[in-house]
């Protein structure tokens, strides 16, 4: 089961953190401890699967995650399994209709972040009965998010327990006592040098009233690669984006205040490399779906250690390398900064990046329409017209579907899918605002 797993991964071995969370004793609970982007989901989800039973038709795993997009990214990774066995999602902003639904025929493993499992347990949405392992990942987040009270109520709800695996980027003192966790296997790699993200870390140096201009002048010098930019408060994200749009350099905007709609299409954007910039709080600093980052900007830097690892975590994740930028204000320089970093030289000519040679298609069907991936494929292959290579990254959600197209294709394909049904049902097809 494991080997067929990791096939349907692509992925030819496990590094030494994976192999030793997957060999720990079952019939002990296990805190593994582990860097940003070291391959902590699959630590957990390989013994989770060893631990299920096909013939049980109830939750058997419950796993608890701070934030929604880090549900979704473990469910991507369990369905991308093929293990035979369901999951389900749920968590804050989603509809609890079709999460109720969805769990009338209760999956093996639940993911949820802890207010919203709270609410179906309080309305006895599924049965606790059968459960007998509980992951609480990121479990350092969910604390910071001010989740104990739920995780304390839920955790009190699961009576047949046999196992406990609690997961955390940093290091943890103390482990409260409503987690239940007893004589635990205890993997600690946040020292491992083979788990090390491989980053090289460099400063612009600039007069605070010249930081925005830095910034773009970074921007341009990167060029067109995958970049995160960090900003401490969304007010901030909001004015490098106005100066952006400004400059007409394309990017992503993404924070807690904005809608989860928007949220969403920032990230499923980036992702499928419409676009290339993405400018956010340490919102994104943990727990999202966002692979092969090249770069990391600080724009302003965060005021803990931590914080800083964390962001650093979202680039040179599982053995890549990446660039760490840290932009330094009139000679700013945080404790945790051990040494000064490499200084690096702005150009004085600016070349605004190229505008992404990808465009997003928005479909206005889902899962919840019976829509997959195969269903769209076939649409713009065959009905667009569209060369198979001029087809990207494919997202099906609930009830929308995105789909990565060719920019110079994007219009021609929007012109012939007009009058086109799918399922047999004429949908909204247009270009992703």
């Amino acid at each position: 089961m494991i080997k067929k797993a990791l096939n349907n991964l692509k992925i030819g071995a496990l590094n030494e953190m994976q192999n030793a969370a997957l060999n720990a004793d079952s019939k002990r609970d296990l805190i593994l401890l582990s860097p940003t982007g070291s391959g902590k989901t699959l630590g957990f989800l390989l013994p989770v699967l060893q631990s299920l039973h096909q013939e049980k038709d109830r939750v058997q795993v419950l796993i608890l995650v701070p934030s929604r997009e880090l549900a979704l990214q473990i469910e991507q990774v369990f369905k991308t399994m093929s293990s035979g066995f369901k999951v389900n999602c749920c968590y804050g902003g989603h509809s609890t209709k079709i999460e109720k639904n969805n769990l009338s025929q209760p999956p093996s493993v639940l993911i949820g972040t802890p207010g919203r499992i709270a609410f179906h347990i309080r309305n006895e949405s599924f049965s606790t009965e059968a459960i007998h392992t509980l992951v609480l990942d990121e479990f350092d987040k969910s604390l910071e998010f001010g989740f104990q009270d739920d995780m304390s109520m839920i955790i009190g709800q699961l009576d047949h327990l046999g196992r406990r695996i609690l997961t955390s980027a940093t290091k943890m003192n103390e482990i409260p006592a409503f987690t239940g966790v007893t004589d635990p296997v205890k993997l600690n790699y946040l020292e491992n040098k083979a788990n090390m993200p491989d980053i090289e870390l460099k400063a612009v140096k600039t007069a605070a009233p010249d930081k925005l201009d830095a910034l773009l002048s970074l921007i341009c010098k990167i060029g067109n690669r995958a970049t995160l930019v960090f900003c401490n408060h969304r007010e901030a994200t909001d004015r490098i984006s106005d100066l952006l749009w400004d400059r007409g350099i394309e990017h992503g905007l993404y924070h807690g205040g904005m809608e989860q709609e928007d949220r969403e299409r920032a990230l499923i954007k980036f992702r499928n490399g419409s676009h290339q910039l993405l400018v956010t709080t340490d919102l994104a600093s943990r727990g999202l779906d966002i692979p092969e980052i090249e770069y990391i900007i600080h724009y302003q830097l965060p005021h803990t250690e931590d914080a800083f690892t964390h962001r650093n975590g979202r680039t040179a994740r599982m053995r890549a390398k990446g660039t760490a930028y840290v932009i330094l204000a009139d000679d700013e320089l945080p404790k945790y900064l051990k040494r000064e970093p490499e200084l690096e030289q702005l150009p004085e000519k600016l070349f605004l990046p190229h505008t992404s040679p990808w465009a997003t298609l928005y479909i206005a069907a889902g899962k919840k329409d019976k829509v997959n991936k195969v269903d769209i494929v076939g649409l713009i292959l065959k009905k667009g017209e569209l060369a198979k290579d001029d087809l990207g990254r494919i997202e099906v959600l609930d009830k929308t579907s995105y789909a990565a197209v060719k920019r110079n294709q994007i219009e021609r394909v929007v012109q012939r899918l007009k009058s086109e049904k799918i399922k047999n049902k004429k949908v909204k097809i247009e270009i992703s605002k």
